[in-house]
């Protein structure tokens, strides 16, 4: 039975870190070879994809309470209601895609500023926004029929996709920000035209994959009037949590924007390498939500706890694995960038603040993100998550960036503290077992 598990955790965790470290690698690419261009740039590139990461986490938890309905219904054996939860959520996706998008491409000037006052960075974050909005609907395309994908047994399909659409991404970055090839040299203009096309390419594959697995399904966004108001207890809670808990670190690019350029393009340095090694490990919280959210269907709650345990564990070794290895190597990373010494040394810095608190961040993913989600209750994890992001870690970055003005490397590591009380309310709402829920 522990081989077993241990195999079908193998079997999501694998596929979806390598595809998540993939669609990290979209942003290290785009920043490794803006970083040729110079500080100002990246601290462009750094605010203008703010409603990026904004997107993705919303359409993230989209994708999150997707995940949930299908592995419960797939437990269950109900393949109409599984197949209208595909629907609704992909309904539910495309709207919020079409909103971001209107916001980044009619208003990437008034964003822009609201971040800094450097008029390079304000003309080339503007351009890069207007374009790079283009990808957010490919992007919840690949994320919907990813996740189902991946409750079907078959994590390595959109993996092949992320694999070609981030080919496709380093070419044109080539290509298109320098001039190579005869290309025309478009610069920050250019990371965002290659994101866009590649997204697009990583969209279509994984809808023909979808329905190659999937063959015909009925279309149809009718849940009957109790699983519909069910769905929306769900849905409004992680959205609301995920789009609040995103704006909370925008409000730290904020802070780090008015200290000066130079820190922000330290902090931005980070950005990339933070996304990569985490998504290293988000394997483990896409497979505790699957794996534990069919025990749950199939109504085994002693199996589902135990299991959760040992993902958990899982998790936790990786973490202190890869924080080892950013120290390691955080030297020849940020020699890679075009920058200033002094900004090579907040980067150093930041990395390695960055290291000693991954193993309590990875723990909230996985708890948060995966286990606890997985029966439903999403409100707990809205909870939980507020009191961090907006009670602790939002104050502090205030606080000791703009009031005390504290190096940054200070300011991110005090507001970071919200990880360890979240991750001490995750511990007790884990331990109390009231997560545990079957989707009727």
């Amino acid at each position: 039975m522990k081989e077993s598990f241990e195999k079908k955790v193998i079997s999501i965790a694998i596929p979806v870190a390598l595809q998540s470290m993939l669609q990290s690698s979209f942003s290290m690419i785009d920043q490794i070879m803006v970083g040729r261009l110079g500080e100002k740039s990246i601290a462009a590139v750094e605010i203008a994809g703010k409603p990026g990461f904004i997107y993705s986490f919303v359409v993230g938890a989209i994708g999150t309470i997707a995940g949930i309905m299908i592995s419960q219904y797939i437990g269950k054996n109900d393949r109409e209601t599984e197949e209208r939860s595909i629907c609704v959520n992909f309904l539910v996706m495309l709207l919020t895609g079409i909103a971001f998008f209107f916001l980044s491409t009619v208003f990437p000037l008034q964003f822009i500023k609201m971040f800094t006052d450097d008029v390079s960075v304000i003309n080339e974050g503007s351009a890069y926004l207007g374009i790079i909005g283009w990808t957010f609907i490919p992007l919840g395309i690949s994320n919907i029929c990813g996740v189902a994908l991946r409750c079907r047994g078959k994590s390595s399909w959109p993996l092949y996709a992320g694999f070609i659409s981030a080919i496709i991404n380093t070419g044109l970055n080539y290509c298109l920000i320098f001039g190579n090839f005869g290309m025309p040299m478009l610069g920050v203009r250019g990371a965002a035209f290659a994101s866009v096309i590649s997204q697009i390419a990583g969209a279509v594959l994984t809808t023909v994959m979808f329905f190659v697995l999937y063959g015909r399904i009925g279309f149809s966004v009718s849940l009957g009037k109790e699983r519909f108001w069910q769905y929306l207890a769900m849905l409004i809670p992680v959205v609301l949590n995920e789009f609040l808990w995103s704006v909370g670190q925008s409000i730290n690019t904020f802070v780090y924007g008015h200290m000066s350029t130079d820190e922000l393009a330290g902090m931005s340095l980070t950005g990339s390498v933070q996304g990569l090694t985490i998504g290293a490990l988000s394997g483990i919280a896409q497979a505790a939500g699957i794996l534990v959210g069919k025990r749950l269907g199939e109504r085994k709650y002693d199996i589902a706890y135990q299991e959760s345990k040992k993902l958990c564990v899982y998790g936790f070794a990786g973490s202190i694995i890869l924080s080892v290895t950013i120290i390691v190597l955080k030297a020849p990373y940020v020699h890679l960038f075009n920058v200033v010494d002094d900004v090579r040394t907040i980067g150093l810095a930041l990395l390695t603040a960055f290291a000693v608190l991954m193993p309590i961040k990875v723990q909230n993913m996985i708890l948060g993100g995966g286990i606890i989600r997985s029966g439903g209750r999403t409100k707990y994890i809205m909870m939980i998550d507020m009191l961090g992001t907006w009670l602790i870690g939002v104050p502090l970055a205030l606080l000791t960036g703009l009031v005390f003005k504290l190096p940054i490397v200070w300011v991110y590591f005090i507001l970071s503290q919200e990880e360890l009380v979240r991750f001490i309310i995750s511990i007790f709402m884990f331990k109390s077992r009231k997560w545990m829920n079957t989707i009727e």
